[in-house]
């Protein structure tokens, strides 16, 4: 099985936001670093101090063995053990004739043990045991004495430093301050990089963004401030193209009401009759024109009721005849242009009762998605031919008049109204053999 590349493998532990992968960048080495310090420090310096309180504690042991038998002549044998435990922190006593019991595989300290060990061997010439996991403050030394056992119980302080704890401590407490410090001012810099991403979502979605301004360091003040000329120049560049078809929809209406005029006092023959149903193509064609380029940008978005929305959809179908079942499941309150979206699912609902007997409306929530499945029966359409129906005035069938009704610009109008509030919109095979097409807006 080939391995992973390494640089797969550090992609995918890595941070995913901009603050872990900020924190790891300053911390890392940072973390590094301490670390080999403090294990170069702690196994050197402990390791040094260790051996020199071993040694101290074995030459007091080795100086109480060598005079054991001058103090027990001389009767001060005892009040020199007292001396030794209150001064040297070292108990001391012999059992009689007692055999040293086979040592114990244990081993609290490595580096305590290792030194102790060795000090032992170098000041007391007699084979000695050291428990150093016995419970309390105490570390047990036995020695295999002619007379017997020599029991001998060091305090801990005797053997060990606080300075490498110390040490160790204030490293961890430096490093814990530092990051708080750093998670404080990062959090206070990335927060508008967040502000400025959410200002750009909710603008994508066609959400009015009206209050944002750039603030923290200078790039992202620059961002924000290329992100509010971009906004000001895609609202100018839209109310100029609404404003311009405006203007050509009301010169192109005058001429076209001026034709129906002179058309209603000609005589009627077939040669009116055909003028009078182009005039009426003209102007559909206008209005549909002018519906598909100005589609909701006048319009702001506002918390909608998407149940109500889609059951006045249906019930507008159902006076025209149309058989349109509607299901709605969960919270369905989303931020909408409520006309421009009633105008998107009337012209799928229209689409769709042209060529079907039966319409199913389908929605619902799915995590962070509102889903909208419109599914009929009719015939569908062709799974190469799916995307061009999306293009404004393409028809699946071209030879049709548009008098029969259909500019080709339902599915164009629809889906620019869905992109609009940051959504798609696509086509499938419904389960009752005709077309479904599938909406996903952001909650």
């Amino acid at each position: 099985m080939p391995s992973r590349p390494l640089g797969g493998i550090l992609k995918r532990l890595s941070p995913r936001t901009l603050m872990g992968r900020a924190i790891v960048i300053m911390f890392a080495p940072l973390a590094l670093t301490l670390a080999i310090a403090t294990t170069f420090f702690y196994e050197r310096h402990w390791d040094a101090v260790t051996r020199r309180l071993a040694l101290g504690v074995a030459g007091d042991i080795g100086l109480i063995v060598e005079n054991l038998d001058t103090l027990t002549r001389g009767g001060l044998l005892t009040n020199y053990l007292r001396s030794a435990r209150e001064h040297l922190l070292i108990d001391f006593w012999v059992e009689d004739y007692a055999p040293l019991l086979p040592a114990r595989r244990l081993v609290a300290n490595r580096i305590l043990d290792l030194n102790l060990a060795q000090a032992m061997a170098e000041r007391v010439p007699f084979p000695a045991q050291i428990d150093t996991i016995k419970p309390g403050n105490w570390i047990e030394i036995r020695l295999q004495l002619p007379a017997g056992v020599g029991v001998a119980l060091v305090h801990r302080d005797r053997l060990q430093s606080a300075t490498t704890t110390y040490f160790v401590l204030a490293m961890v407490g430096a490093s814990v301050i530092l990051l708080a410090i750093a998670l404080l001012f990062l959090r206070n810099q990335i927060r508008p990089i967040g502000r400025l991403a959410e200002a750009a979502d909710a603008f994508g979605k066609g959400r009015d963004v009206t209050d944002f301004k750039g603030r923290g360091a200078v790039e992202v003040r620059q961002a924000a401030a290329a992100f509010n000329t971009m906004r000001q120049r895609i609202r100018r560049f839209v109310a100029q193209r609404t404003e311009m078809l405006a203007g050509v929809s009301h010169d192109l209406r005058t001429p076209l009401t001026r034709m129906r005029l002179q058309l209603a006092m000609l005589p009627t023959s077939p040669a009116t009759q055909n003028l009078k149903s182009d005039v009426d193509e003209m102007e559909a064609m206008v209005n549909g024109y002018l519906a598909f380029a100005r589609n909701q940008d006048a319009e702001v978005a506002v918390v909608t009721d998407l149940p109500q929305l889609l059951n006045q959809v249906v019930v507008n179908a159902r006076r025209q005849g149309a058989r349109v079942d509607l299901d709605t499941t969960g919270d369905l309150t989303v931020q909408l242009h409520p006309n421009a979206f009633l105008r998107c699912m009337t012209n799928l609902v229209d689409n769709a009762r042209q060529y079907a007997q039966r319409i199913s409306i389908s929605a619902r929530r799915v995590g962070a998605t509102i889903e909208i499945i419109v599914d009929d029966d009719g015939p569908g359409i062709p799974l190469e031919k799916r995307e061009i129906v999306f293009q404004p005035f393409r028809r699946l069938d071209e030879s049709r008049p548009r008098s029969a009704g259909g500019l080709g610009l339902g599915l164009a109008i629809a889906r620019d109204v869905v992109r609009s509030h940051g959504g798609e919109i696509s086509l499938d095979t419904a389960p009752m053999g005709g077309l479904r097409a599938l909406l996903r807006l952001p909650a």
